[in-house]
């Protein structure tokens, strides 16, 4: 369990870094807060995480409850994103820079962010199997923002109840993003 963690920059529960795989089951990420991923960050690292929770963690920047960059692909299954936010974006997922995790039978319920307060997706193409996107909300994009040639591949998803100030509730595919 990690609960109440802080960290100036990234990672505020844990941060992997060029790491060998860490494998992670039955953990609990709450109220953990950095200036990118809250929960968690991984930069060039793909760790496997399953019966996981994200709860009510922070980020000042890109990923309130994890924080994926530098091609880190971590494979998720049945992993719960709840009550996550970042002031800015991706409230309970960011992936950036060839970042594409494997996601399945993972939920998004009510991350807020200024964009993609589900997930968002920049440069990066994730792979989506099951996975729940319900009451989140952002200025644009309140489910999913796909952004720079991101590309994500989706299988049997929901979107419900999701909300956007300004621009799609649901999911919003921007700069050539299919």
């Amino acid at each position: 369990t990690f609960v109440d963690n802080w960290a100036g920059s990234s990672g505020g529960g844990m941060f992997n870094g060029s790491a060998s795989v860490p494998m992670l089951t039955n953990c609990t990420f709450d109220n953990n807060s950095a200036g990118w991923g809250g929960g968690m960050s991984n930069s060039g690292s793909s760790p496997e995480l399953a019966n996981c929770t994200f709860s009510g963690n922070w980020a000042e920047n890109q990923g309130g409850g994890m924080y994926n960059h530098n091609a880190s692909s971590p494979a998720l299954s049945n992993v719960s994103f709840a009550g996550n936010a970042a002031d800015n974006w991706g409230g309970g997922m960011f992936n950036l820079d060839g970042s594409s995790p494997a996601l399945t039978n993972v939920s998004f319920v009510g991350n807020s962010a200024s964009w993609g307060g589900g997930m968002l997706n920049s440069a990066s193409s994730p792979v989506l199997t099951n996975c729940g996107f319900t009451g989140n909300s952002a200025d644009s994009g309140g489910g999913m923002y796909n952004i720079n040639y991101s590309s994500p591949t989706l299988s049997g998803c929901i979107f419900d109840g999701n909300s956007a100030n300004l621009i799609a509730g649901g999911m919003l595919n921007h700069y050539s993003s299919p």
